[in-house]
C-alpha cells in the first residue's frame, strides 16, 4: 500500500511539472501568433474563436519587436508603424521578455514556447495562450489584387 501511494505521489508531481521555456527556445517565437484564450488570476477563462489581429514577433540576438497585424483574405497582412521593442533574457530559470513602447515598460514571462504553442504571463498574472498562425488565403494566386 505504501509503495502504491508513493508511486501515485511521484506520478502526480511529474505530471504537474510543465517544461519552462528557455533562451535556447527563443527562435521559435518568431512569426505570427493567434491568441486562443486568456486565463485570469481569479480562475476565469476567456476563449477567442475569431481574431481580427495576430501578434507578430521578430527577435534576433535577444532583441527585436512585436506588433499587431491584421490578416487579409489574399494571404497578406495589414500593419502600421506601431510596435513594441522586445528584449529577452533568462532569469532564475525563466524566459523573460522586457517590452517597451514610448509610453510604458513591462515584463512578461514565457511559460511555454514550442513550434505551435506560446503561453505568456504578464505582470498582472494573466496567462495568454497562443497558437502559431498561418496566413489566410481564400483568393487564388492568379486573382490577387495588384
Amino acid at each position: 500500500m505504501k509503495k502504491a501511494l508513493y508511486l501515485l505521489f511521484v506520478l502526480v508531481v511529474l505530471s504537474s511539472c510543465q517544461p519552462s521555456a528557455k533562451l535556447a527556445d527563443l527562435p521559435k517565437i518568431n512569426g505570427y501568433w493567434e491568441i486562443t484564450s486568456v486565463e485570469f488570476p481569479d480562475g476565469n477563462h476567456k476563449d477567442y474563436r475569431i481574431n481580427e489581429s495576430f501578434d507578430f514577433f521578430e527577435i534576433k540576438n535577444q532583441k527585436g519587436y512585436r506588433k499587431k497585424v491584421m490578416p487579409q483574405l489574399d494571404g497578406t497582412f495589414l500593419t502600421n508603424d506601431l510596435s513594441e521593442s522586445v528584449s529577452a533574457l533568462e532569469k532564475d530559470g525563466k524566459l523573460i521578455l522586457s517590452c517597451q513602447t514610448p509610453y510604458a515598460q513591462w515584463q512578461e514571462t514565457v511559460l511555454t514556447l514550442t513550434d505551435q504553442e506560446l503561453v505568456i504571463e504578464n505582470d498582472s498574472h494573466k496567462k495568454y495562450h497562443y497558437k502559431k498562425a498561418q496566413p489566410i488565403n481564400l483568393i487564388p494566386n492568379e486573382q490577387k489584387a495588384k
